[in-house]
């Protein structure tokens, strides 16, 4: 029989992520579109973005037949965070701009790819990158390349060059404590044995 979980954090009720969650306000809004196969992983990061932020939507799916309509936002300027040759380096907001509606694609490098070639609308977008995050504090899963963030991370990291000098390090206090519950549950030896470099 299935553990009793929270109806907010999908988390086990013993290990209620919720009290962590922050509500931050932002300037851009941020939409995280989610692959099917992320959605009953343990360590589903996504989530836990969108409940800290007023301005984040997860939507679940491979092909969104409603990118138009949230595309056309007259108050943003839509963009796709997610690397490439001709994304560009995100920098903070210039007086008067429009804010950004940043569409973030969930899940591995190949799905997230994968929901590109599903949604052309979504692959046309002006790309834009990260210059230079902090190392991943995501140490269950090993990177497949250098400076690869999990989503959580990555939404932290692009608000606070967006919105500087505000930061957003307290979306990742339940992404710190997600992470070191499952160390504590697989204890150390193993976490030392399987994901230590």
């Amino acid at each position: 029989m299935p553990r009793p979980t929270c109806s907010r954090c999908q988390r086990p009720l013993g290990h209620c992520l919720c009290p962590l969650i922050p509500d931050l306000e932002s300037r851009t809004r941020v939409l995280i579109l989610q692959h099917p196969s992320e959605v009953g992983h343990a360590l589903n990061t996504a989530r836990l973005a969108a409940l800290g932020l007023r301005h984040a939507e997860l939507r679940v799916g491979e092909v969104f037949d409603d990118l138009p309509q949230l595309f056309a936002q007259p108050d943003y300027r839509a963009c796709l965070l997610f690397p490439g040759d001709d994304a560009a380096a995100l920098t903070g907001y210039a007086p008067k701009e429009k804010p950004l509606l940043l569409v973030v694609p969930d899940g591995t490098w190949r799905k997230a790819r994968k929901l590109l070639h599903l949604n052309p609308l979504l692959a046309a977008l002006p790309r834009v990158s990260l210059n230079a995050a902090a190392p991943s504090r995501y140490r269950l899963r090993k990177a497949p390349e250098e400076g690869a963030l999990s989503t959580i991370e990555a939404i932290a990291a692009a608000l606070d060059v967006l919105e500087a000098p505000r930061r957003f390090d307290a979306l990742l206090r339940p992404f710190d404590a997600l992470i070191e519950g499952q160390i504590a549950a697989m204890g150390e030896e193993v976490f030392l044995r399987n994901h230590q470099r």
